[in-house]
């Protein structure tokens, strides 16, 4: 890192703050500090969408995949993706801010309470939230430590800086404040990701390379499947990436919510859609480009680090380390708006009744000391990571674990031909995925490890989600539920609501 990376870096984490603050003025009340007041515009919220998806995770253990496996990363995650938003932008997002507009809804759990009924609604925001904030603690860990790489930052000290910069936009601004620093993120990663593609190309010999590189990788490089990544393995994570990318993960939920209408958070989702088609071409292009340029890397998750080290001059090393910030940063404040708008509107006037007869002003304070408090906490559980020992970690996999078990009644309870799926089918779902995922990871793990590894995927990440599944959809043929509110709420989201949400919009516009 040379002075001028320095400053590059330092007037990255000066731009965000920045933007926290111009956003604070558009937040008057806990729905501008939630939902951004409904008034979101489409290409903001796809653009914010796409960004909160990922975390620098991809620029370390993604590369070490591109570098050994190929091509087949693109296919199992950046195609998979695309599909189930896609898929999501015509069954699942036009249905998110409907509800805000026929419930008031500032959270992705605050519908359950009609949906099933409240202690569906606790159980799924209690074992979600609990979890989170360990979570959010390790990608504070993993930014800290890729900075310690680059720059060679103590990690205390690299979890206090990125840490303290989101700490500040996002209690202030709130969710503006995040979309507009994630827009901004997404201009500085792809600046620094299209230098770096070129910079690639140009040691490769020119735009050529594009197509004949292949050849010189080694083999099986460049196949659409490789190795552990089977058809078996991209469909196992088809499924588990069409949960989560509509709604499963509550930030991405808080992106539709904040809609305008639900024609305008289909466009959404089809940008951000449009987005995992294209970026992640140019973006893994140098990665799988390593293995020429880099040839024998004895840790290939160091492949990206060391591309931006050999390639490019100083300034743009800085460049591309915010870069790398920027995503940790945008899916941890998006996290944090997530968590406390759960933590607001669900949680806490369920044990306190004095919550629910807050103004919106109340509210909005209340939202912004829960946010910060829950970023505080997540910095503090990165700061004293060691002393967990291994409790860290097995609270992070039983976070993996608790997503599909938690997405299947959240998602699915959106949907007419889900309605007789009930409270009872909601809390089985959530009770034997999570049975599942315990026997599979402790109790049966090492007759499973002696299959091949995409069938070890297969059962230990995709049979919690596939047996929530069946288990909701069984009870509720079994048992079906019989409600006419929560009945007259999923009508409300239907397709041909489309109408009154556009009129809707044009009277405010007019």
């Amino acid at each position: 890192m040379a002075p001028l990376d320095w400053l590059v870096v330092g007037g990255y984490f000066v731009v965000m703050v920045v933007i926290g603050l111009w956003a604070k003025a558009r937040v008057h009340d806990a729905a501008d500090f939630f939902t951004a007041g409904g008034r979101m515009p489409w290409w903001l919220s796809g653009i914010s969408h796409h960004m909160s998806g990922y975390s620098s995770a991809v620029f370390v253990a993604y590369a070490a995949i591109a570098y050994t496996q190929g091509f087949v990363l693109y296919v199992w995650w950046a195609l998979g993706i695309t599909f189930a938003m896609v898929v999501g932008a015509f069954l699942f997002a036009p249905r998110w801010p409907r509800l805000r507009q026929r419930l008031g809804v500032i959270s992705p759990l605050e519908y359950l309470k009609i949906r099933y009924n409240l202690p569906t609604q606790q159980l799924l925001a209690w074992s979600g939230t609990a979890l989170k904030v360990f979570d959010v603690g390790a990608k504070w860990t993993a930014t800290a430590l890729l900075l310690n790489v680059f720059a060679g930052v103590p990690v205390g000290w690299g979890v206090l800086i990125t840490g303290g910069v989101t700490l500040v936009y996002s209690t202030v601004g709130g969710l503006w404040a995040d979309v507009l620093t994630d827009l901004g993120q997404f201009l500085i990663q792809l600046v620094a990701g299209v230098v770096l593609f070129v910079a690639a190309l140009a040691k490769l010999g020119g735009i050529s390379a594009i197509w004949t590189m292949w050849g010189d990788l080694p083999e099986g490089n460049a196949k659409l499947f490789n190795g552990q990544y089977t058809v078996l393995f991209v469909m196992v994570y088809l499924l588990i990436n069409t949960l989560s990318y509509n709604g499963g993960t509550w930030n991405l939920a808080q992106r539709f919510i904040a809609s305008p209408s639900g024609s305008a958070a289909r466009r959404a989702a089809l940008l951000s859609g449009g987005l995992y088609l294209v970026w992640p071409l140019i973006m893994f292009f140098p990665m799988w480009a390593a293995p020429i340029l880099l040839p024998n890397l004895a840790k290939p998750d160091q492949s990206y680090a060391l591309l931006t080290e050999h390639l490019l001059p100083m300034g743009l090393v800085g460049l591309v380390l915010a870069g790398l910030f920027s995503h940790t940063m945008a899916m941890t404040s998006s996290d944090a708006n997530a968590i406390s708008a759960v933590v607001t509107r669900d949680i806490v006037p369920a044990v306190w009744r004095g919550a629910r007869n807050m103004t919106g002003r109340t509210e909005l304070v209340f939202g912004r000391v829960s946010t910060f408090a829950f970023i505080a906490l997540s910095m503090a559980i990165a700061l004293t990571a060691d002393s967990f020992g291994g409790v860290l970690g097995l609270l992070i996999l039983w976070f993996g674990g608790l997503v599909g078990p938690i997405a299947i009644p959240m998602l699915l309870g959106l949907l007419p031909a889900f309605r007789r799926c009930g409270p009872t089918a909601a809390i089985a779902s959530w009770a034997f995925g999570l049975l599942v995922f315990f026997i599979t990871r402790y109790v049966v793990d090492g007759r499973i490890a002696e299959l091949a590894k995409d069938k070890v995927t297969a059962i230990q990440v995709g049979g919690p989600v596939v047996c929530s599944l069946i288990v909701f959809v069984l009870v509720g043929f079994v048992r079906p539920w019989r409600d006419p509110e929560s009945e007259a709420l999923v009508d409300a989201l239907g397709a041909d609501a489309d109408a009154a949400d556009e009129v809707a919009v044009g009277s405010a516009h007019a």
